[in-house]
């Protein structure tokens, strides 16, 4: 599998200091979070209509949220059409028998279709399993394996896909404190769009301080791939990627940046974005994600102990900092 880097590797404002970026997956597994979908008896509830409150302003709770408390629908979108796990798909991690499988195809309002792309949110609950967001104190980070199918079973539009994202809380330059969501995104790249010669894929970093994106390595092969996120505690987001199911390594690193010249000061939750045509009869990218995972550096003097709160239940379900929350035809049709 090739692809071709194409990121400088820090975008920091000037007079602005810099810890040195760590590999994500590095310290402390929080082992209350994240998930190897290996239960054969794992399950999602959907938990009725899906939330648009982006489109429209409603959240049509409960909100959707798997058996084992692990994963849920946000209030800000709508959770994929289809969650369910199968069976690892050929050169997953060793040892793995279970992935999660993630397709829409109703990424809108419910009854409704706006003709645009739309995309639905899944989150790796956090914040309520542990009781507390999480400082950038403790440098969090997560790291998930994901499957990019053969390019003829994308949704065959050039545009997002696909997105590994956090949710999190930051300072802004003008010092208001407010959610963003950086992250990366896996762009397709049509043959059927005039200035493409072929079908590849992109990923792309969000973001830059001036909140543009930015173009990352080309992907011409499928297969499997790892992603990672890692916050460092003066603020910044340093985005890592490689091709395989391999650990990352300090050579994976893309990016690093304070995004939207924002300064992190807790993370929240992680999430993944499917998108696609918001038109009734599209379905998206079929998508396989497997282990997802969070882990901290705990502060001189603390331990994992210290990260949660006494009490809390570890309860998924939707809170004021989440950014977000169903017929799907025949199953075999869209897993071709």
């Amino acid at each position: 599998m090739q692809f071709a880097l194409s990121l400088s590797l820090f975008a920091i404002g000037e007079g602005q200091a810099a810890d040195q970026p760590f590999v994500p997956g590095t310290g402390v597994k929080v082992v209350q979070c994240g998930d190897n979908f290996e239960a054969s008896d794992w399950r999602y509830v959907m938990n009725g209509a899906k939330a648009s409150h982006e489109q429209d302003g409603e959240q049509r709770p409960p909100g959707g949220r798997s058996v084992n408390g692990r994963w849920y629908e946000g209030a800000k979108r709508g959770q994929p059409d289809v969650i369910r796990r199968i069976a690892t798909p050929p050169g997953g991690l060793p040892g793995s028998k279970g992935s999660l499988f993630l397709a829409t195809k109703n990424s809108g309002v419910p009854r409704s279709y706006s003709g645009e792309q739309m995309q639905d949110d899944l989150l790796m609950s956090v914040e309520s399993r542990l009781g507390r967001p999480i400082p950038v104190s403790w440098s969090p980070s997560c790291v998930v394996r994901v499957y990019l199918p053969d390019f003829k079973r994308w949704e065959n539009r050039s545009g997002a896909s696909f997105g590994v994202r956090a949710d999190v809380t930051g300072r802004t330059p003008d010092g208001k404190t407010e959610p963003y969501w950086p992250g990366m995104f896996i762009m397709f790249r049509s043959e059927t769009t005039a200035k493409y010669e072929r079908d590849f894929a992109q990923l792309t970093v969000r973001a830059r301080p001036n909140g543009q994106d930015v173009p990352g390595p080309v992907i011409d092969e499928p297969g499997w791939w790892t992603f990672g996120l890692a916050f460092t505690p003066d603020g910044q987001v340093h985005q890592y990627a490689r091709p395989g199911v391999g650990n990352l390594t300090e050579e994976d690193h893309l990016y690093s940046s304070f995004p939207y010249g924002n300064k992190c000061l807790e993370f929240n939750n992680f999430f993944f974005n499917v998108a696609n045509m918001d038109d009734g009869k599209t379905w998206s990218t079929p998508w396989v994600v497997d282990d997802p995972e969070l882990y901290v550096i705990p502060p001189r003097g603390q331990t994992i102990q210290n990260l949660t709160r006494r009490g809390n239940e570890g309860v998924a379900g939707r809170n004021r900092k989440s950014q977000s929350r169903t017929a799907f035809g025949k199953l075999n049709d869209v897993f071709r």
